[in-house]
């Protein structure tokens, strides 16, 4: 799945990307990090199918569009709805209800909110709000998984949890994801891949492989390997502010 020479310019004639391009191999996890305003969250709604390319095309394989998982930098959970009801959304709009129940509950229990299914979005914590978004994308078991900055809001100890709670689903499901960050620990600790993006319109700076196994310890964050891909991705950053 990639984009091929990929432009966006919007009605009031602002051109987010020009001629972009970039490859997702299936099952990889890979980090877009970059300046605010350089066309990161343009590049996900591109591949969300909430926006459409001026210029260029995606090009999805033999297999076509996959399922696509969305989570936002705001939990966006409907206020009237339950827990389950939300994290059942997506089995709700497409008609799958079979599965619903046990999809939902399966993942509920797997982001660590089994006993708040009959709980409404105001009684939940930032943190837990998130959980719920993230059980909500992986619900329906999605190919691709899409997410916009989720952790930004969140206090160091629930980011470090969430974190290593989504890389546990991520190695029980291997379905390709593309996180966008601001954060270069979140970025080096969580991915195989951090490509940088900078300029505007947006342009990749750098791609960056992050070789370490999986799953991702702890101590890794106080390894000398650690600090030298951050330093590698502050360097593509400075280039591109």
């Amino acid at each position: 799945m990639q984009l091929e020479a990929v432009g966006k310019r919007f009605a009031n004639g602002y051109v987010a990307l020009e001629s972009f391009s970039l490859a997702l191999r299936p099952g990889q996890f890979t980090s877009l990090i970059g300046p605010s305003g350089c066309g990161k969250s343009t590049v996900l709604n591109l591949m969300a199918g909430l926006s459409h390319p001026t210029a260029g095309r995606l090009d999805w394989g033999p297999a076509g569009k996959p399922d696509i998982g969305f989570v936002f930098q705001e939990p966006t959970l409907m206020p009237w709805a339950t827990v389950a009801q939300n994290v059942a959304l997506p089995f709700t709009l497409t008609g799958r209800r079979a599965a619903m129940e046990r999809a939902c509950e399966e993942h509920l229990a797997k982001v660590g909110l089994s006993g708040f299914a009959d709980a409404y979005p105001r009684q939940l914590s930032g943190g837990m709000k998130m959980r719920a978004s993230i059980a909500r994308a992986l619900a329906s078991r999605p190919a691709l998984l899409l997410l916009d900055e989720p952790f930004g809001a969140l206090d160091e100890i629930t980011r470090f949890d969430l974190i290593d709670q989504l890389l546990a689903l991520w190695l029980g499901q291997t379905f390709t994801t593309l996180f966008v960050t601001h954060s270069i620990t979140e970025s080096v600790f969580m991915s195989q891949r951090v490509v940088v993006m900078g300029g505007k319109p947006g342009k990749v700076l750098a791609d960056i492989t992050i070789d370490e196994p999986y799953p991702r310890r702890p101590g890794l964050r106080a390894e000398a390997r650690y600090a030298a891909w951050c330093g590698e991705v502050l360097d593509a950053l400075r280039g591109a502010a």
